[in-house]
């Protein structure tokens, strides 16, 4: 398939030690021929190898733009399956502009966010999820998501789906085959026989569905609220975790009035931090709006950690806390151990029954507990990449669910003892939905949406 030739500047456009230029396409290779001359013979790009750096300049006419060294990379070994040059440059802003502008007065034209990525997937390089986790590399915030991203741009959903996908078009041709030639192939006891098949893809699609809350975790982080009545600890709780003065913290009452929203990295995994006002019944209109705010982060919390004062008797605000809490993931800190409590895990327990630590935000005292705690809440203590797949796509998680439902009507096909050519359409279905997931089968308006997201350059 011929295709125009691309290019763009593929590193950041700030002052840097290096900058580098990208260009992808069939004339990629005669273009660096017209701006690029050797430092040392006479030799052009076309005549060098696959795979080669080379030094020299690039020329805009008879002017000198910048020393550079000059990557040659043909097809098919390549991030696009298609020639690609890659010049690398000084890294100054307006010398990355004249390169690019040179090469585009040469024959190229500028790429479009993601293209590169889009040829990668449109040459048959890369499947459509490997082409979204590209993306995820990019915007890994924790080590964690890094895997995750690096574990799908490897193929790991990629293989499971086709996998369905496979038994899915076997039953989908025996049907059709064997309603055309009855006479040859029987379809006594095969419904049966195929709701065993449906049923275990079914647990498979789940397997992956049931990953996806873990998944979106590793990718977009904890929502992790702190709760708590007024002068408990809040603040000086998330000064600790983020490692610097972000909540004024006095000993005055009511001293938060708004949600204060920071994001951590803790032992590998993001924490999307939120410290909210006081719960407590006041008529402080400007506290009461406060109150209202921390109860609705609460209710769409995935980790709620409520800031208990031990030196202070449990009151009505703290019971309150407390039916909001009982149905979440929920950590119970009593706070200020470094002074003489009143409230201790016994009392705690009477009312509620989550993991509960003694802990001192002033003297950081008990952090390093509440850290292990989060982390073996979320992931059993760990998160293994080598066989386990996360579904981190919203997307995926979308088709995922749509293909389920069809297999789940195929069944329903069965228990009605509905004719044959009913399951083949719900197979159909479900293998459409799949095949989405990877780009079997997908329409240009999808893909412009997804690459539409990418970085230039990239």
């Amino acid at each position: 398939m011929k295709t125009d030739t691309i290019a763009a500047i593929a590193t950041a456009m700030s002052p840097s030690g290096i900058g580098i230029i990208r260009i992808s396409g069939e004339d990629a290779i005669e273009i660096t021929d017209k701006i690029y001359r050797s430092k040392n013979n006479k030799k052009k790009i076309s005549e060098c190898k696959s795979h080669t750096i080379h030094y020299g300049y690039i020329y805009d006419g008879d002017e000198k733009i910048d020393e550079v060294m000059v990557v040659v990379m043909r097809a098919p070994a390549t991030y696009t399956r298609e020639d690609t040059i890659e010049i690398d440059c000084h890294g100054g802003v307006f010398v990355m502009k004249r390169i690019l502008e040179t090469v585009i007065k040469n024959g190229a034209r500028p790429a479009e966010p993601g293209e590169y990525t889009k040829r990668a997937f449109l040459n048959g390089r890369i499947d459509l999820s490997q082409a979204e986790s590209v993306i995820d590399v990019i915007n890994s915030k924790n080590e964690f998501a890094l895997k995750s991203s690096l574990s799908q741009l490897n193929g790991s959903v990629l293989k499971n789906v086709k996998s369905i996908r496979e038994v899915l078009l076997h039953e989908i041709a025996f049907i059709e085959s064997a309603l055309d030639d009855p006479e040859h192939i029987s379809l006594d006891g095969y419904p049966q026989k195929l709701e065993s098949i449906v049923n275990k893809e079914c647990d498979e699609i789940q397997a992956l569905l049931n990953s996806s809350d873990n998944g979106r975790i590793l990718k977009e982080g904890i929502n992790t609220v702190i709760v708590g009545k007024p002068n408990a600890g809040k603040s000086s709780l998330l000064n600790i975790l983020v490692g610097e003065d972000r909540a004024i913290v006095t000993d005055i009452a009511g001293t938060t009035r708004d949600v204060l929203e920071e994001q951590i990295n803790l032992n590998g995994i993001t924490l999307n931090l939120v410290d909210t006002a006081g719960i407590r019944d006041t008529e402080d209109i400007v506290e009461k709006i406060g109150v209202e705010k921390a109860m609705k982060h609460a209710t769409g919390a995935d980790l709620i950690i409520y800031v208990i004062d031990a030196s202070v008797q449990l009151d009505d605000n703290d019971f309150d806390i407390i039916n909001i809490i009982k149905d979440k993931n929920s950590i119970i800190l009593l706070n200020k151990s470094d002074l003489s409590t009143i409230v201790d895990e016994s009392e705690v327990r009477k009312y509620i029954d989550k993991t509960i630590l003694s802990i001192s935000a002033k003297n950081n005292d008990g952090i390093k507990e509440l850290e292990d705690v989060i982390k073996n809440m979320f992931f059993d203590g760990t998160v293994s990449f080598n066989d386990e797949v996360y579904i981190t796509n919203v997307r995926h998680k979308t088709l995922l669910n749509d293909s389920l439902e069809s297999l789940k009507l195929v069944v329903n096909s069965i228990y009605d003892d509905m004719p044959e050519d009913f399951y083949s359409i719900d197979l159909m279905n479900a293998y459409e939905s799949l095949g989405l997931i990877i780009g079997e089968s997908v329409e240009d308006d999808l893909m412009t949406e997804i690459f539409s997201k990418f970085c230039m350059g990239k």
